[in-house]
């Protein structure tokens, strides 16, 4: 059997040589690069890659308990990545895991995850999926030492990240010092720092409380739906200015994260009433006594985001939209 020509005719050759040359003319790449894979596509290509072992390990209706669990180390199955997957399922694993964040921090991420992961590394995770994509709702939990994430695919509406998630760092030891030398997440405690210095002295007195919130799984982050009556000051008692700061802070707490996650958050917080947030720096755990505060948050009706930097960093976050 004959093969035929790419190019049919000195027409055929004509206008494809002109459009390559218009290509060239116009900077644009003679061959276009696929576009980059989303952790939503990646999730669904793990799903099918799976056996029927791996998915009775790891897959379980939408709706399962275990979907909207979060704490600060945990495993969300009983068997660990490293045990249960061959390893392009793992690379798969990881590519996900890089995908929820940014490109500014996901190498910065995958540090935080392998210190703290001790021998066991990347590996030592366990992940859980819930739904089946393509199908309607699904969502993908990855779950270790100082990190629980979620990929959802918008599966929740009015709900960032896909309900709470843990983030956290011990990288010189248990107990960090005062500086938190090369903590990945410790930037966000001397950004909240840069609102609590331009506050006056009756606004410190509101800011500034004893003892931050007991962590105890999903009640640390348990929302209230209150509008006054929170701890600490509220927006309202804040200037133009100070307000323009903490939404800037806010905006860099949320860097980490891939950009749709961090642009849904700051919507659902701005939607939920930015006036109502309150904010609180706990003066009995200073660490090193420097009068930086190590422990802080911002709570509202629907929105806990709490970082505690003593003896190391934990970060608890959940953010819906009004309900």
């Amino acid at each position: 059997m004959k093969t035929q020509p790419l190019i049919h005719t000195r027409r055929d050759f004509i206008l494809g040589s002109a459009s390559t040359l218009a290509a060239g003319l116009l900077g644009k790449p003679l061959v276009q690069a696929a576009p980059a894979a989303t952790g939503e596509t990646l999730v669904t290509q793990l799903f099918g890659s799976l056996n029927e072992q791996q998915r009775q390990a790891v897959c379980f209706g939408f709706d399962h308990e275990l979907r909207s669990k979060v704490d600060n180390n945990w495993h969300i199955t009983k068997t660990p990545i490293g045990q249960l997957l061959k390893p392009d399922q793992i690379d798969l694993v990881k590519q996900i895991f890089r995908s929820l964040h940014s490109d500014e921090y996901a190498d910065e991420v995958l540090r935080q995850f392998r210190e703290d992961s001790g021998k066991g590394g990347f590996e030592s995770a366990a992940i859980g999926l819930f739904g089946e994509p393509g199908t309607g709702k699904f969502e993908f939990v990855f779950t270790g030492r100082h990190c629980t994430r979620r990929c959802d695919g918008d599966s929740l509406a009015g709900t960032a990240f896909g309900g709470p998630i843990f983030y956290g760092h011990a990288s010189k030891g248990f107990n960090e010092g005062p500086s938190h030398e090369g903590n990945v997440y410790w930037y966000q405690a001397q950004r909240a720092n840069e609102v609590f210095q331009a506050l006056n002295g009756k606004q410190r007195e509101m800011a500034l409380l004893g003892d931050g919130r007991d962590e105890d799984g999903n009640d640390t982050v348990k929302l209230t739906g209150m509008t006054t009556g929170l701890p600490g000051i509220p927006m309202t008692e804040l200037a133009a200015d100070q307000k323009d700061l903490v939404r800037l802070v806010l905006a860099d707490l949320l860097k980490p994260f891939r950009k749709p996650d961090a642009d849904e958050a700051m919507k659902l917080i701005e939607a939920s009433g930015f006036d109502h947030l309150h904010l609180s720096f706990y003066k009995n755990q200073d660490v090193g006594d420097d009068k930086v505060w190590d422990v802080w948050q911002i709570e509202g009706p629907n929105m806990v985001w709490y970082f505690r930097g003593d003896p190391h960093v934990h970060c608890w976050a959940h953010i819906k939209g009004a309900v």
